[in-house]
């Protein structure tokens, strides 16, 4: 078992002897898309199967948080917000605005991309650099926006 999978295991005990009901309950969502990961899948949980089935979680939360506020509904959009919270601890820590930019800026420069049609040149060469540390999504965006 990986380390982030045990790390993961000893925090659901952690959350049933405090008590954090709502901690609890995202830990064994999580633990259950890694059984799943393991069993359907036939993988060895290794960290980097767990953080893309983090990755995977956040993502399917952000999307929710964002239908639940343009629905109007505030108080499921916070549940899916806290739940982001708790699984972005065990993603590796995120890029900054600044950081993103820069890695953006030399991803630029060293595949000599001018265009919208280099941008799959521009995600191969920053992907394996930012897989996991940014939202791939916004960074696609910006990656557009850039090549123009």
């Amino acid at each position: 078992m990986s380390e982030l999978a045990t790390r993961i295991t000893e925090d659901v005990k952690g959350a049933m002897r405090a008590g954090d009901k709502a901690r609890l309950s995202v830990l064994r969502m999580l633990q259950a898309e890694l059984k799943q990961r393991e069993v359907v899948e036939s993988t060895q949980l290794t960290d980097a199967v767990v953080q893309a089935a983090v990755e995977k979680m956040v993502k399917q939360r952000r999307d929710s948080e964002n239908q639940f506020r343009n629905g109007n509904r505030p108080d499921l959009a916070d549940k899916e917000a806290s739940e982001i919270e708790v699984l972005i601890g065990y993603l590796p820590q995120q890029l900054s605005d600044a950081e993103v930019a820069a890695l953006l800026d030399q991803a630029i420069a060293e595949t000599g991309a001018s265009g919208g049609k280099d941008m799959g040149k521009v995600m191969g060469w920053i992907k394996p650099k930012a897989q996991g540390r940014t939202d791939m999504g916004k960074l696609s965006g910006l990656i557009k926006a850039r090549l123009g």
